[in-house]
């Protein structure tokens, strides 16, 4: 508690000059338009190839997902069906070692995939790299679902424990140790450092400034863009700080029981709102489906033809669904289980929820009114509300209801990652309660930030800072595919010969009742 008052102090203290503007506001765009230009031409290099400009960072994501899908034996497909027994937990093991269920890790980690990018991105994406850009974002999901796999099977395996139980992992983790267990231990330190410390920077974009940003623009656009709400960016992002201090200050446990409670409900309804208005714009969906596919091949998509198109659309799916970026898997490392590989199976449904289900249901509410109304491009809009408007031009209703999904979403989603940044704090600091107090105060610092700049800047600087840690996530990945292979070869062989049984089958043997045998799917 002493921590929580302390929080709450240091952020009325840094909002006092806030407290004293005049109707003007807040507005932070001097301070962050430079940064944000230096790190997207940074980050984001590009190359001239075949008449289009390709950007490195973006192909190695591609690389990474194409490998590991083909590697792992298409197991996005293969294992798909055990992935959502082990999720509803048909294989519990009470005796395991971790912190939190398959379903809880699961929640916890989509809860910081879906969120306010899975409404205010799309849009984004489509402006820049026009609707084919959807399609690719599609396919970054597709393969990406693999790279998740990998990624947190090595998590998983290579986590480690605090004295009172609680778990320490995510590519920090594998990376270090998995590369020092093959005589590259000065490589696994340095990647194992740069990892955390792109990680601590980059979750104050993606997971931080952008989630309080939309959540701010959602709350004007409810507002008709009118009245106080214009000038109180400073109140909306203090008070969604000191909310997200409360959260994080309890930890993994506290963080997945709130994962569990409010993930089913924010997208449940969300998806019941999208479908209200699919209804009404039904004659309009299989022209947007033709348009989405025909787009990502022709050279119409905006900025640049096919590759546009692709980079754009596996730049959003990867800031949306983390695959390849290793973050999640820190998450995911905290699951109850012996068996490393059954989380990777697990996670894959996480970015089938939040790109495949989710983001293209947001797609189609878009493309669809694109179609439905042609001016609708041309109204100004960007991000948040420009969804916003596709919905309510059926129910004028309808902006409360998704306000309240874009608040749990934006909120769910700074949660998990400040958890992700303090665990990579933590990798280089130390466990210091002080030090871990002092990030968990400037992470909500930086997300008062978020709700006074503009959307362009928090985009640009959000993208940047996160896409640094795929780098050394990606080298461990491929230097550590071949010990990923093993222990699934190992899994399903064992899965197969009935040594893994289902929890209701196996506890039924031990009482000695009669069961028939079933084959483990």
């Amino acid at each position: 508690m002493k921590f929580l008052i302390k929080a709450i102090v240091l952020l009325l203290a840094a909002a006092t000059p806030a407290f004293a503007e005049t109707k003007k506001g807040v507005n932070l765009d001097h301070f962050f338009e430079p940064i944000s230009n230096f790190l997207t031409g940074f980050i984001f290099y590009k190359v001239h190839l075949f008449g289009n400009d390709w950007s490195l960072i973006v192909c190695l994501l591609i690389s990474a997902g194409l490998f590991c899908t083909c590697y792992m034996g298409f197991i996005n497909i293969r294992g798909f069906k055990h992935a959502v027994r082990l999720a509803k937990g048909d294989y519990i093991d009470d005796h395991a070692t971790g912190e939190v269920s398959h379903f809880g890790a699961l929640c916890s980690a989509i809860s910081g995939t879906v969120g306010m990018s899975n409404i205010a991105g799309v849009p984004i994406a489509i402006m820049i790299g026009g609707p084919g850009a959807i399609f690719w974002m599609m396919f970054a999901a597709f393969i990406g679902m693999s790279a998740k796999f990998t990624e947190c099977t090595l998590a998983t395996k290579y986590r480690t424990y605090k004295e009172d139980g609680t778990v320490k992992g995510g590519p920090m983790y594998y990376l270090s140790q998995g590369l020092a267990a093959r005589g590259m231990e000065g490589l696994g330190k340095f990647v194992g450092k740069f990892y955390a410390w792109g990680l601590v920077l980059g979750c104050l974009g993606i997971g931080n400034l952008f989630q309080s940003n939309q959540i701010y623009n959602q709350l004007k656009t409810m507002c008709n863009n009118e009245g106080a709400i214009m000038h109180l960016g400073w109140l909306v992002g203090l008070i969604g700080a000191v909310i997200v201090g409360i959260v994080i200050i309890g930890g993994m446990k506290r963080i997945a029981s709130m994962a569990t409670r409010i993930v089913p409900i924010m997208v449940f309804t969300y998806l019941a709102l999208v479908a209200m208005v699919l209804l009404l714009n039904g004659s309009f969906i299989l022209p947007a489906i033709k348009l989405i596919i025909a787009d990502a091949f022709t050279a119409k998509a905006a900025g640049g033809g096919i590759a546009a198109a692709m980079m754009i659309g596996f730049q959003r799916a990867a800031f949306s669904n983390e695959c390849g970026l290793g973050t999640a898997a820190i998450a995911h490392s905290a699951v109850q289980t012996n068996e490393p590989v059954t989380e990777g199976f697990v996670s894959m449904i996480e970015p089938f929820i939040d790109t495949i289900v989710v983001q293209f249901a947001t797609a189609l509410v878009v493309v669809t009114t694109m179609i439905a109304v042609p001016e609708y491009v041309n109204m100004g809009l960007q991000g948040m509300p420009m969804s916003s408007w596709a919905f309510e031009r059926h129910f004028s209703f309808a902006v409360y209801p998704l306000t309240f999904a874009a608040i749990l979403f934006g909120f769910t989603c700074a949660v998990s990652w400040a958890y992700y940044g303090l665990k990579a704090f933590e990798y280089i600091v130390g466990e210091d309660p002080k030090l871990g107090l002092a990030y968990n105060i400037f992470y909500c610092m930086v997300y008062w930030s978020g709700a006074m700049i503009n959307l362009k800047y928090v985009v640009n600087i959000a993208d940047a800072l996160i896409f640094v840690v795929c780098i050394p996530n990606i080298i461990g990945l491929y230097i550590m595919a071949p010990e990923v292979k093993e222990e699934l070869n190992s899994y399903l062989a064992r899965l197969k010969s009935g040594q893994i049984l289902p929890t209701k089958e196996r506890n039924a043997r031990r009482n000695g009742a009669p069961c028939a045998m079933k084959k483990a799917a």
